[in-house]
Formats: C-alpha cells, sequence, structure tokens
C-alpha cells in the first residue's frame, strides 16, 4: 500500500509539473524563462513545484475586471480631459507611449510640490487630513504600530469623528508584523480598513509574491499625495541602522488627482469586492497656470510589461539627460540596451543608488549589470549621506517623475505601483535641484567588479541569478 502511495504521488508530481512546464512554455515573458522553467520543472519536480506556484504566475484577471468596472470614470476623465489637454508644443515631447501605459491622458492644470524627506512629506499628509471634510483614501504598502503609525492613526480617528469617512489600503507582505489589536482599534473607531489578512489580492492562491507598493492618499478628491514614504519612524530617520532615510513624496491638486483617486478605486474593489466610486467627488478645478500631469500606474495585471515600458519610454526618449534615483537596480534586458543606447548617443546618463544597504541580495545583485553598462558611458553614483530610498526620473527639461516605482525586475512585474509624471520645465528644474543636492553627497563608482571585495565580486554573479523575483 506505501508503495502504491508513493507512487501515486509521485505521478501526481510529474503530472503537475507538466502541466507548469507548458503554462511557463505559453506564458513566460521570454524564451530563456520559459527554457529556465521548463528544465527547472521537468528535472526537479519536488523543489521546482511549489516554487512555481510562488513565482510563476505574473497575471491577475480580477485587476483587469476592476479596471473595465471604472471604465465610466476613465470616460469622464478622458471627455474632461478633452478641454484640458495641454497644447502639444507645451508638452514639448510625445506623450503618447505614458498615455498608452496609463490608459489615462495628460492633463493640464495641476500643481506638484516636492516634499523632501519624512518631516516635509507627513507633516503635510497629516495638514491634509486635519483639513478633511468629506473623505479619506489612504494606502501604503508598510504600515507600523510604532511612533509614527500611532501618530497616523489617531489622525484619522479624529476626522472619523468628525464625520470624514476614511478608506484604508495595506499590503499583507510590507505590513505582516502589524499587529492584530493595531487593525482592530482602527475599526473600532470607524476607519474602514481592508484587514491585509482577509483581503482578496497578493495575499491569497500562493501570489504573496506580488504585492500592492503603492503609497497613495487622496483627501476629498482635491489633494492626493504619492512618492516612496512608508509609515515608520525609520522613513523619518529615527531608525539607529539607517539614520538619515532620504525619500520624496509629491502633494498634487488639480485634475491629476482624479487619476490618482481612480486608482485606489481599482484597489479598492480587488481588495474588498466593493464599488466606492458612486461615494467620491468626481468635479476638480484647475490650477492656473499649472502643470501638467499623469499618474501611470502599473502592475502585473496588464497586459503589457508597464513598469517596464514606463522606463523605456523615458529612456529613449531623452536628448539631454536621463537621471534615475532608485534604491534598487536589477534592471531587464530592454532596460539595459536602452540605458546603454542613450549614453551611446551621447545622452547624460547617470543612476544614484545607496551605498548603504537595507537588503542584501538585491544591493549585491546589482553590481553584477555595472560593469557592462558602464562600458557605454553610462555613470553609478552611490549616495552616502543615510539610506536613499527614493524612486525619481529626470528627462531633459521637459518631464520628471516621482512615485513608487524602483529601477528592478519586482517593480516592473510582480508588485503593483503608481508614478506621477509631471511635464514641466519648472518642476523639473526643482528635481534637477534636489537631484544635485544627493549626487554632492555621493560618490561616482568607477571599480570594475573585478576590483570590488571578495564578497562582492563573486556574491554578486550569484545574487543576479535571483534577478526576477529581485
Amino acid at each position: 500500500m506505501w508503495t502504491v502511495l508513493v507512487s501515486l504521488f509521485v505521478l501526481a508530481l510529474y503530472a503537475t509539473a507538466a502541466f507548469f512546464a507548458l503554462r511557463a512554455a505559453q506564458t513566460a515573458r521570454t524564451p530563456q524563462g520559459s527554457v529556465g522553467w521548463v528544465i527547472f520543472l521537468l528535472t526537479f519536480p519536488v523543489v521546482a513545484v511549489p516554487a512555481y506556484m510562488f513565482l510563476g504566475h505574473h497575471r491577475f484577471r480580477g485587476y483587469r475586471i476592476a479596471r473595465r468596472e471604472s471604465e465610466r470614470v476613465v470616460e469622464g476623465i478622458k471627455a474632461f480631459a478633452t478641454q484640458a489637454r495641454p497644447p502639444s508644443d507645451e508638452l514639448r515631447l510625445n506623450a503618447k507611449p505614458f498615455e498608452d501605459i496609463a490608459h489615462m491622458p495628460v492633463i493640464r492644470g495641476n500643481t506638484a510640490e516636492l516634499l523632501i524627506d519624512g518631516d516635509a512629506t507627513f507633516d503635510a499628509i497629516f495638514d491634509a487630513i486635519d483639513a478633511a471634510q468629506s473623505y479619506i483614501l489612504i494606502q501604503f504598502y508598510i504600515l507600523r504600530d510604532d511612533l509614527l503609525g500611532r501618530e497616523l492613526r489617531d489622525k484619522l480617528v479624529a476626522a472619523v469623528d468628525r464625520g470624514v469617512t476614511v478608506n484604508m489600503l495595506t499590503d499583507a507582505v510590507g505590513s505582516y508584523g502589524l499587529p492584530n489589536e493595531f487593525i482592530a482599534r482602527m475599526i473600532e473607531s470607524g476607519i474602514d480598513i481592508a484587514d491585509p489578512r482577509q483581503q482578496r489580492g497578493p495575499n491569497f492562491r500562493f501570489q504573496l509574491n506580488y504585492r500592492n507598493h503603492r503609497k497613495t492618499v487622496v483627501v476629498d478628491g482635491k489633494v492626493g499625495f504619492i512618492g516612496g514614504h512608508n509609515v515608520g519612524v525609520e522613513y523619518l530617520g529615527d531608525d539607529p541602522k539607517f539614520g538619515r532615510w532620504r525619500d520624496t513624496h509629491l502633494r498634487l491638486t488639480g485634475p491629476v488627482v482624479l487619476q490618482l483617486q481612480l486608482i485606489f478605486v481599482e484597489d479598492w474593489h480587488w481588495a474588498r469586492n466593493v464599488e466606492i466610486i458612486d461615494d467620491l467627488d468626481w468635479s476638480t478645478s484647475f490650477a492656473d497656470p499649472g502643470v501638467n500631469a499623469l499618474i501611470v500606474a502599473t502592475g502585473p495585471g496588464d497586459r503589457t510589461e508597464t513598469g517596464s515600458m514606463m522606463f523605456f519610454s523615458a529612456i529613449v526618449a531623452a536628448q539631454e539627460r536621463v537621471w534615475i534615483t532608485s534604491p534598487y537596480f536589477i534592471p531587464d534586458l530592454d532596460i539595459m540596451s536602452a540605458l546603454k543606447n542613450a549614453a551611446l548617443r551621447g545622452v547624460d546618463v547617470r543612476i544614484l543608488l545607496p551605498d548603504s544597504i537595507d537588503h542584501t541580495m538585491p544591493w549585491l545583485a546589482a553590481f553584477a549589470y555595472f560593469d557592462e553598462i558602464c562600458e557605454t558611458g553610462v555613470r553609478f553614483f552611490r549616495y552616502t549621506d543615510g539610506f536613499l530610498h527614493q524612486k525619481v526620473i529626470l528627462m531633459d527639461d521637459t518631464m520628471a517623475a516621482v512615485g513608487t516605482t524602483n529601477l528592478d525586475n519586482r517593480s516592473f512585474r510582480l508588485n503593483f505601483e503608481a508614478m506621477a509624471l509631471i511635464f514641466d520645465a519648472g518642476f523639473a528644474a526643482q528635481v534637477e535641484e534636489m537631484l544635485r543636492a544627493d549626487f554632492l553627497n555621493s560618490f561616482e563608482l568607477t571599480k570594475t567588479l573585478d576590483l570590488q571585495p571578495p564578497h562582492i565580486r563573486y556574491g554578486a554573479p550569484l545574487a543576479r541569478l535571483l534577478a526576477p523575483v529581485l
């Protein structure tokens, strides 16, 4: 009997491996990925089958459904945008690739304020929460039960006591350590929080590898926030390990806030299977002159590799410079080619990364890419004044972006991300000033991999093997 059971188990295991191998051959993004999964599954099914269950899925149909159910709002925004669309000569570049990725138009009449580091960011967010009159939509990848997290909770509770509706999302992986008591107190206080342990989404059906990495606050449909900060005291620079935490957020007003609001609506629908479109304010007003802006939301629910395409579109459009800051650098082949091509065209290509480590494997893997890209003229800088976590793109003096997307495969294909793209020379100049100050607190990487210490020299190529999930 035992022999029969073992034989049946082995047969079922290989049948499952064969099914997953066929699925991988049909859905993997590259031929190399298909071959890798097929060989792995058929050769080591005991290890490969569980690995594929966690790592092999790369699309969320439910997010597409949510997008279709919010189409009437999308169409309303597009119709409104016909009168709000900036003149083509004002954009000074072809914005169509970004609009196609976002499924929404660039729109004029907005304000965009840089919020540099944690104090400026949370002071502005708390001021907006205190001024809320109708509703607050709030989403963070990480929410901690610490001084900052409790201050945010108390602000939200006070808003509920004033009659303000609060809808809150957080991620099951990012906020894994959030105590049940913290969530329960928020719910008891009247905050409608989607419990990350119970909501639909990336914590379900072996999909823990997918994460909602967005950080969004929308107040009354009039003021919005997006950027790199999460809710934890380390983002204020109060962690003794990291010291100063270098990060950037944006405060937005104008029609672009409705785009940010729509993205939250779709995330809420996916997490709770509840439609809140009709509960929100979709009216807006223009700032004059204001800036042109677009929210680009990307994720594994999209039909194409939108995260990578957003970076690719910015890099290939650059004529004079493209500066990118990210805590991680694990590019795909398309981004590597785009960066090298831009440098060969004479574009000033700079990548600013942290010198300190928060996650060892991504930090190590980056070293495996530097030599090949540097040979074409791309310059890498290592930030030394604390930990750099901001996600910023500066392209010529025509476009700058701030948001949640890292320059790595996880952000490109596994995470739900969002970036605010601002098409304005004045705003680009502000971002340039900010980044020049960051470059002053950095050093340029000139050592090739063979000159690095042994743990980097030998560890980087091994870490690069995990690039698809880092």
